[in-house]
């Protein structure tokens, strides 16, 4: 779902705090077996990439309209591809000569200008970066974490499951802030009081899948 809505959806509910908050930042497996919705290229579909179908940005949008320049930045930013020069001049010239308009279509430009190289499939980060532009993950997140301390009892517990290191490491540096309770800056005299200080970390390294737990599902070995 969209953390943007969750405000609307605690109004509704009548609910305004929690003992617990949980959130998995993930794709769901169900978004990505739906070859309609275009998450993965292992079977073909419209190269949409939405978690919202009333988002007005798809994917295809991107990869066809957008400049070389701004593709390279979405596979560096979101995808940290670093063949992306390379990928985004071959989507630039394979889209002048027709749209690339499907999820396999994309893939085999990908692989076309940047081979395998082990086991992971050459377009896994591209699709990476295009998701998270089109539905403006790394926001949604930000925004998510600036309102959900409000939203916790005292001696409530905020856990997030991220699945790669953009996620993650926004992540840390939020709850590394919220549990900050002074702040310091070369320019300052001395350190100052963190307005924002409320957490405590009670993890200081991430909780990681067992071996026994990615044998039984495969898709939580970056969580």
């Amino acid at each position: 779902g969209n953390f943007r809505q969750f405000p609307d959806l605690l109004s509704e509910i009548g609910i305004s705090q929690f003992d617990c908050i949980l959130a998995d930042i993930g794709v769901s497996s169900k978004q990505l077996d739906d070859a309609s919705k275009g998450f993965s290229f292992m079977h073909d579909g419209p190269l949409d990439l939405r978690m919202n179908p009333d988002w007005p940005v798809t994917a295809a949008d991107i990869v066809n309209t957008w400049s070389e320049e701004e593709l390279i930045r979405i596979f560096i930013e979101y995808g940290e591809e670093p063949m992306s020069r390379r990928i985004a001049r071959g989507i630039v010239q394979a889209r002048g000569s027709k749209p690339i308009l499907t999820t396999l279509e994309l893939a085999r430009v990908v692989e076309g200008v940047s081979p395998r190289r082990g086991p992971r499939h050459p377009a896994t980060l591209v699709f990476q970066g295009l998701r998270i532009a089109v539905n403006d993950e790394l926001g949604a997140l930000q925004d998510f974490l600036k309102a959900a301390p409000a939203w916790l009892r005292p001696g409530g517990k905020l856990a997030i499951i991220s699945f790669h290191s953009l996620e993650d490491r926004i992540v840390k540096r939020s709850f590394q802030h919220y549990a900050s309770e002074f702040l310091d800056r070369p320019e300052w005299p001395e350190p100052r009081r963190n307005p924002d200080y409320c957490l405590r970390v009670l993890t200081r390294k991430p909780v990681e899948p067992t071996a026994e737990e990615i044998d039984r599902n495969p898709r939580s070995r970056s969580a």
